[in-house]
């Protein structure tokens, strides 16, 4: 057994994780899968700016790449948020992070479940869970981020149609991407949160792609611009309600910012385990770097703010799988997880000197990728905005008045 998994199962002997047996086995069979299939390809990968799409195929015909549809749709049924959890603590450990297969599975997909006729589901899902077709979701503009009132591209009902005119960045799977879940403005009544939902597909006039954009990290994932111009979407394609966007995309982002904490913790854990192997291995002025008290210090410091972490992220997960996560738990979470992360990661490329600045050392590639994760699913300062507005909830209520 690794030195990495070691600790991670000496970790985890603290607090009770609540798994079951087979979802134990899940994360064998998992772990297994992602060390033969995934892993060997990131490096080609990441040289080529975009995952190749038989890794979405091959995760799909092992059954890992959608988990809680039902089974007549392709899936196991299972929707206990554990076995996500599983997968994305199993990813990171690997080096796998750039894959982005939750984006796919566990944060466009649910769209299509809560929001999708039976038709639209039966027309959908099974080639998602397939992995034939590889999901995206686009909200974020130029000038829409965190604020999504200020979103410019429009979905307007043109007859049985809707038309939609607009542009989308920094989508990720933007190029792999088959269906595009596409928030527009409705334009009702001049309501700044009036949205709709649609979903856009390969191929529909109207819609093109932009570049593969060059990011500072993440190299192997794809992130692109989309634009379109009066692409028709049919009735068909509609998600939900019209005008109901805004409030749907506002439901699912307590799950969104709860993933973001899995895969956060999950590799703060792994940057402190790959840190702790070489100052052990690291010599300077005679011994050790590991027998110097400010390593000891400074790694006791982290592996303590990282358990507590770990125990708050499972209790969620639990909150969660029992419909009680609220948006401010998820927020604290989101937040703590990612800036402990940077923490962890800033002192792991310290502590391995220069080898911390060169790209054949894991941690200095997980430096660069992770710098991203106090930004997506709402950055840092939203989420002490979120908080902050349920401590100071009377104040901010008679802003409102």
């Amino acid at each position: 057994m690794s030195i990495d998994l070691l600790r991670f199962n000496y970790c985890m002997e603290f607090f009770v994780r609540n798994f079951t047996e087979d979802q134990s086995m899940f994360r064998d069979a998992y772990r297994k899968f992602i060390q033969t299939e995934i892993a060997p390809n990131m490096e080609k990968w990441q040289e080529q700016n975009i995952v190749d799409r038989d890794a979405f195929k091959r995760a799909g015909e092992q059954g890992f790449l959608m988990i809680w549809p039902d089974e007549k749709y392709g899936g196991m049924g299972d929707r206990d948020f554990r076995f996500e959890q599983i997968i994305i603590e199993e990813t990171v450990r690997q080096g796998c992070a750039e894959w982005f297969n939750t984006l796919h599975s566990r944060l466009v997909g649910p769209y299509i479940d809560h929001l999708g006729t039976e038709e639209q589901k039966q027309r959908f899902l099974p080639a998602c869970v397939s992995g034939d077709k590889i999901l995206a979701i686009a909200m974020t503009e130029p000038d829409a981020g965190s604020d999504l009132a200020g979103m410019r591209t429009t979905l307007k009902q043109d007859g049985d149609d809707f038309v939609l005119n607009g542009a989308k960045t920094y989508i990720s799977n933007g190029i792999n991407a088959d269906y595009v879940i596409v928030a527009g403005k409705a334009d009702i009544n001049g309501n700044p949160h009036a949205m709709t939902l649609c979903v856009v597909e390969r191929g529909m006039d109207g819609f093109e792609r932009g570049r593969n954009l060059d990011k500072m990290g993440l190299k192997a994932q794809d992130t692109a611009e989309l634009f379109f111009s009066n692409v028709r979407i049919p009735k068909e394609n509609i998600l939900g309600e019209p005008g109901k966007g805004f409030f749907y995309l506002m439901q699912g982002l307590a799950e969104e910012r709860l993933i973001a904490a899995v895969g956060s913790v999950a590799n703060a854990r792994h940057a402190f385990n790959l840190t702790r192997e070489f100052v052990m291995n690291r010599k300077v002025f005679g011994k050790q770097l590991s027998a110097m008290q400010n390593t000891q210090f400074k790694m006791a410091e982290m592996d303590a703010e990282i358990h507590v972490l770990e125990i708050f992220v499972d209790e969620l997960v639990s909150l969660h799988n029992d419909k009680k996560l609220t948006v401010n738990m998820a927020a604290k979470a989101k937040l703590q997880t990612t800036e402990v992360e940077w923490k962890m990661l800033d002192l792991g490329v310290q502590l391995h000197g220069g080898a911390g600045y060169m790209n054949e050392y894991p941690i200095c590639k997980m430096f660069t990728n992770a710098r991203v994760n106090r930004i997506l699913a709402g950055s840092s300062e939203i989420m002490k905005l979120i908080i902050s507005r349920d401590i100071f909830s009377d104040i901010y209520a008679s802003n409102l008045d």
